[in-house]
């Protein structure tokens, strides 16, 4: 494995650390492009998704402070109804039921706040530490014999004969197969499908710790949250009895000025009542959103393999696009197959204006969560 810098160092490591079943999508993106049978192996994946880690964290023990619980919590009478047809529809079209919806009036079981309208509960998805997590999978896979080269960047990916040369500053590695994992780093490597993405900032404070009655006061259930907003925010409780509060996403790239107090800002609407509290960390990172929020996985040749476009949900999504190319080197490819059916398309403007289009886009995503 060929690292441009150290193992865990971007989004992998500095992300919020949640983890939800399904993808960043509708269930419906899926059919557009496929039967109603495909339709219904997307949502069984989906719920893998969270499987592979459970089991990952189990097998090889790794000590990332694997909590169960999510909730989606409503901002809006509208988004009661979306929340009550998910449910609904989940039961009926997947016969999934373990998704409950919480009364305003419950609201306090969860979080301690008067914003919400009410949500829905997710007992299989929750939360970890994401950079533990991923250090726990590398030592897995060193264990298992792999070999990982840190601050090992690719240069350039080039064919000879039937073999690929994948060239660093300091090396090459001859290969049968390529897997490209790289997300918005992608970059010159893959233009035809790094197109395809967009990095877009997002960014997370840690309060001090809290007084352990007063932070089990706050999110009882210990469950993460994220609320229905197109530019949302999420946070969840630390084993530390921190808060972890994410969200101010950035689609220029450029982070927000002041970031620490600008998103205390925002955490004291929701939590008005942590005025008086620090907060002692705050940082940032990239994730890839594609055009239609739907993982894109595929070939640029037939034996190189790429997975990009999680869109949020990489924490989970990531462990099932690795099983998938796995399976397809080994000769099943029907799974990974399938999101192959998906179109992507590339982002608007070219690599000059693409930005600049996509913040105008989302201004208008803003104001509509204002309104």
């Amino acid at each position: 494995m060929l690292e441009a810098s150290k193992v865990g160092w971007a989004a992998s490591g500095r992300n919020g650390g949640q983890l939800i079943g399904g993808f960043a999508c509708e269930i419906d993106t899926f059919a557009k492009y496929m039967p109603e049978s495909d339709v219904q192996r997307m949502w069984k994946m989906g719920l893998e998704t969270l499987d592979i880690v459970k089991d990952r964290v189990a097998k090889h023990q790794i000590d990332c402070d694997l909590t169960m619980g999510y909730l989606t919590a409503a901002n809006k009478p509208k988004h009661v109804d979306a929340l009550r047809t998910w449910r609904d529809d989940a039961k009926k079209r997947f016969n999934h039921d373990r998704y409950r919806y919480i009364e305003r009036a419950h609201m306090d079981q969860y979080v301690q706040s008067s914003r919400y309208l009410g949500g829905l509960f997710d007992p299989d998805s929750g939360h970890l530490h994401p950079l533990n997590y991923t250090l726990g999978l590398a030592r897995a896979a060193v264990e298992s014999g792999v070999r990982i080269y840190e601050n090992s960047c690719v240069t350039t990916l080039r064919k000879e004969n039937s073999t690929h040369l994948i060239e660093t500053a300091k090396g090459t590695v001859r290969a049968k197969f390529v897997v490209l994992a790289c997300n918005t780093w992608l970059g010159a490597l893959a233009p035809q499908v790094s197109r395809k993405i967009m990095p877009v900032g997002t960014y997370v404070i840690a309060t001090e710790p809290l007084d352990p009655t007063r932070a089990a006061a706050l999110m009882p259930a210990r469950a993460a949250v994220c609320d229905s907003r197109f530019v949302l925010d999420y946070f969840r409780p630390a084993p530390d009895n921190r808060l972890l509060w994410g969200g101010k996403v950035s689609y220029s790239t450029f982070a927000p000025r002041n970031l620490a107090e600008a998103m205390r800002r925002d955490m004291l609407k929701t939590f008005p009542q942590l005025a008086d509290v620090k907060v002692d960390y705050a940082w940032g990172g990239f994730v890839d959103i594609t055009m239609n929020r739907a993982p894109h996985f595929g070939r640029l040749a037939p034996t190189v393999y790429f997975a990009q476009g999680f869109s949020g949900h990489g924490v989970n999504t990531t462990g099932l696009a690795g099983k998938l190319i796995a399976e397809a080197i080994h000769g099943q490819a029907s799974r990974f197959d399938l999101f192959g059916k998906i179109r992507h398309r590339d982002f608007p403007g070219g690599a000059l204006l693409r930005t600049p289009a996509l913040v105008l886009a989302m201004a208008w995503y803003r104001m509509k969560d204002w309104l």
